[in-house]
């Protein structure tokens, strides 16, 4: 890539973040940075079709803060995933983007997208192409995994456990599907190292620099399944500070491993959810721990938020059939599921699931011949594209509605 001298290196465009959601604002604010540009440097930014355009300068530093009041806007949203033309300059350089204007806080359990509350309905998805197999890095393998959440009606995906190619949040953005992103932090990493803390931070400021313009990105993870542990949480609470100094519009989240059950009662007492303004909870009853019909059962105390299930699932080979208590079955994962249905219909602060995945992944451990062959068997669809069992009940489910309420 060729670029003059001083060049636009950063820049952030976003509906004005108040302390409340105004449905009539349309201030659009954010800011430029040129890179090696004298202070002073003009910088423009017009959005025509928002009837938005102003020149502001940089400071000394190359930063150029700017607001701007559009005459016309329509907000993102999954109903009607609207995308602006922004066009940026600075003295020799030029660029232009597709962005799209929404706003996403928390009020109580709610979450509020544009001041209006929803229930996140879709999946896990790893970084794998399906049928070609291997990384997905195309545009081909992008809408193949894009194609198979519409057929889901899926209106969310997060995307584990790691950002992903850039080419899935513009197509989230295209298409009106809401994005949990996640940096790998994942179990018992070496939390009481500056070191790793370093690492981390940098991870997190690549992955909000790249995509804070993407309106599809509603969720900034900043780990998965972590130990539950004095130095941990001081670690992890302290990225996730750091997170909403770099991003104040958008919400912070984790995925929480466990409880263990007792009884009939699963309570997390994680202290870790004390930072995160949604819960993320994994769980795999029915699959890991007791069986699909202990689920009906069960009876979850759960932190005064917003609550994802955003982990659980069973495997199945897609086409071996059999009962439904006849493990690797497409039967018996379809029936987990139902249990787990008639559990989290009882969660009041339930706003979002994400079944563990949409489709089957290629997993080195798990080497059951026949059954598994290399491939974690958890997905909706096999690895090669053929829909499960599994797939067709969550698609009902989220054409209904039936699995959860917004408030």
């Amino acid at each position: 890539m060729t670029v003059p001298h001083a060049f636009i290196d950063d820049y952030d465009v976003h509906l004005a973040h108040g302390s409340t959601f105004d449905p009539q604002s349309t201030e659009i604010t954010g800011y430029v940075h040129v890179l090696d540009g004298a202070a002073g440097t003009a910088v423009t930014i017009d959005i025509p079709e928002a009837i938005a355009k102003g020149t502001v300068r940089t400071d000394a530093d190359g930063n150029a803060p700017f607001t701007l009041k559009a005459s016309s806007l329509t907000l993102w949203s999954h109903e009607s995933p609207k995308l602006y033309k922004v066009h940026i300059s600075a003295g020799d350089d030029t660029l232009t983007d597709d962005i799209g204007f929404r706003d996403i806080r928390v009020d109580g359990t709610r979450i509020l997208l544009n001041g209006k509350a929803i229930f996140l309905e879709g999946a896990n998805m790893h970084a794998e192409a399906p049928v070609r197999g291997g990384r997905a890095y195309s545009q081909e393998d992008v809408n193949t995994i894009f194609g198979y959440l519409k057929d889901l009606h899926a209106n969310f995906v997060r995307l584990a456990h790691y950002p992903h190619d850039e080419r899935m949040e513009r197509a989230a953005d295209r298409n009106g599907i809401m994005v949990w992103s996640e940096i790998p932090n994942w179990q018992n990493i070496s939390f009481d190292k500056p070191e790793v803390y370093a690492k981390d931070l940098a991870m997190l400021k690549e992955m909000i620099r790249r995509d804070r313009n993407k309106a599809s990105v509603i969720l900034w993870s900043v780990s998965n399944e972590t130990p539950n542990n004095p130095t941990r949480t001081k670690f992890l609470t302290d990225l996730a500070d750091e997170a909403r100094k770099l991003d104040s519009t958008r919400l912070i989240t984790s995925a929480i491993i466990g409880p263990r059950p007792d009884g009939t009662e699963m309570v997390n007492k994680d202290p870790l959810c004390d930072a995160l303004d949604v819960i993320g909870q994994n769980e795999y009853i029915g699959w890991y721990e007791m069986t699909p019909e202990d689920a009906d059962k069960i009876e979850w105390t759960l932190p005064q938020k917003p609550v994802l299930m955003s982990e659980f699932g069973a495997e199945a080979k897609f086409g071996n059939h059999g009962a439904t208590d006849a493990r690797w079955t497409e039967e018996q994962q379809v029936y987990v599921f139902e249990h787990q249905f008639a559990m989290l219909r009882k969660i009041p602060q339930l706003r979002g699931i994400t079944p563990w995945i949409l489709t089957d992944f290629r997993s080195p451990t798990r080497n059951i011949p026949r059954l598994q062959d290399g491939y974690n068997r958890k997905g909706l669809i096999s690895e090669d594209g053929k829909k499960k069992e599994a797939f067709t009940l969550f698609q009902k489910a989220y054409t209904e509605h039936s699995l959860g309420k917004a408030e």
